[in-house]
Parts: C-alpha cells; sequence; structure tokens
C-alpha cells in the first residue's frame, strides 16, 4: 500500500455524458480523516505530432466551447472504447488534416489534469507523411482549419497565445529538444 494512497469509502455518480463522468467519492486519507473528491472520468486521448517532408508542423486550429475561442492545436482526439491509442492517433490524423502516415511512434503519455481527472493522453510521431486521396471525413460536429507551420512560426504562436494547451506546447517543445540534440 503506498503511504499516500487514499482508500475510497463511497462514490456518488453525479453525471454521465457521452465524452465524461462526473463523480464524488468520500476518501480516507492516510491520517485517518475523511474527505471528498470530485473526480472527472475521461476515455483517454491521442495527439499526434506530424511534420512534413519540407518541416512544417502540422496544426488545426478549431473552436472551443469550453475557452469560448478558437485555438490552434496538434491533431488529437478521444479514444473510443476498446481502441487501441496507435490506431486512434491514426484515425485522428486521418479525419483532421487528410494525411497518413507510414509509421506511428509512441513518444510519451501523460495525464492532463491528475488533480480532478484520470484523462491520459498519448503522444505519437507521425513519420513519412502522405496526403491521402479519399481521406476520411472529419467528425460531423467537428469543424476544423489545417494549418502548416514552421517550428519557429509555432514558437510564435506559442508566444502570442494562439498555442495554449499543453499538448501542443508539449510537441513543440520536444521537436525543439530533438532539432537541438540533432544539432549538437
Amino acid at each position: 500500500m503506498n503511504k499516500f494512497e487514499e482508500k475510497t469509502l463511497s462514490t456518488d455518480k453525479i453525471f454521465e455524458g457521452k465524452v465524461i463522468k462526473l463523480q464524488v467519492d468520500e476518501v480516507e486519507l492516510p491520517d485517518g480523516k475523511t474527505s471528498k473528491r470530485e473526480i472527472i472520468k475521461h476515455p483517454g486521448a491521442v495527439a499526434v505530432i506530424a511534420v512534413t517532408e519540407d518541416n512544417k508542423i502540422i496544426l488545426v486550429e478549431q473552436y472551443r466551447k469550453a475557452l469560448e475561442r478558437s485555438i490552434v492545436e496538434i491533431p488529437a482526439g478521444k479514444l473510443e472504447k476498446g481502441e487501441d491509442p496507435k490506431y486512434s492517433a491514426e484515425r485522428e490524423l486521418e479525419e483532421e488534416t487528410g494525411y497518413e502516415c507510414e509509421r506511428m511512434e509512441h513518444i510519451n503519455s501523460f495525464y492532463t489534469s491528475p488533480g480532478f481527472a484520470d484523462e491520459l493522453v498519448h503522444v505519437f510521431l507521425a513519420h513519412n507523411l502522405k496526403k491521402k486521396e479519399n481521406a476520411a471525413p472529419a467528425d460531423e460536429d467537428e469543424f476544423v482549419e489545417l494549418i502548416e507551420v514552421s517550428l519557429e512560426e509555432a514558437q510564435v504562436f506559442i508566444k502570442e497565445g494562439k498555442i495554449r494547451d499543453a499538448k501542443t506546447v508539449y510537441a513543440i517543445q520536444y521537436l525543439q529538444l530533438q532539432q537541438a540534440l540533432a544539432n549538437s
């Protein structure tokens, strides 16, 4: 048993939607006291770092209702129940950008907000991209615009606040690190 573990005493399921579930757990703390934890359950997601042959990073701009604004992101999407993350990454790349790749490499996975959510994002690097002639269509409720930028332009997008989500900042920093390692 982990010395910091919180034992669940009860779970109150508050909401179950298409994407998330919300529950409130009563927990016993390591010191024996009790507390409540509001928890969002999420099926997980994938994000794809995709760079064209001419070193352009493929991004998408889309409106995010939770933010009440459009932001620029790397292609990403929710895992379907039981779906392999690699397959999901390939699907999202095609649906959002019209590209396919020769190989999809898993880079890392990270929790987005572990203080209240269990969402785990699996980040992949797409190798040897090519535009697909009859690409799968985007989800019917998803409207995105494809943007291709250099690494330097992506860094400016971060400074200007056009890129503000963690997965995309992570992707840009990953590419910066790879570039620095290649140049050393």
